[in-house]
């Protein structure tokens, strides 16, 4: 199973999201080609309701443990309840540019 598919997994599995997007940025960044390392998660969750963005990012952090100590390098985290990514209009930043 590729790292993209097992984070998808283990938040949905872990939150029950209402929205998860799941984008491997690898490509943008100085790595070998196909590399699974850069990630950018959105996702949108009643278990966030209530909780500071500290504590979202930790919730999201716990889940994925195993592959934040192995093959994820570096984790983008946009972390919403369902009424606050719909009055966003479903959208987020775009990732800046690797700077190396």
């Amino acid at each position: 199973m590729s790292v993209q598919s097992e984070i998808e997994r283990k938040l949905s599995q872990g939150l029950s999201p209402a929205y998860l997007e799941v984008e491997n940025e690898s490509d943008g960044h100085n790595v070998p080609a196909g590399s699974e390392s850069h990630f950018k998660v959105t996702v949108a969750a009643d278990a966030f309701e209530g909780q500071r963005l500290l504590a979202r990012h930790r919730k999201v952090n716990a889940l994925l443990m195993d592959e934040l100590q192995s093959t994820v390098h570096a984790l983008a985290l946009h972390t919403f309840t369902p009424a606050e990514w719909s009055a966003r209009g479903g959208r987020v930043k775009e990732s800046p540019p690797c700077m190396g």
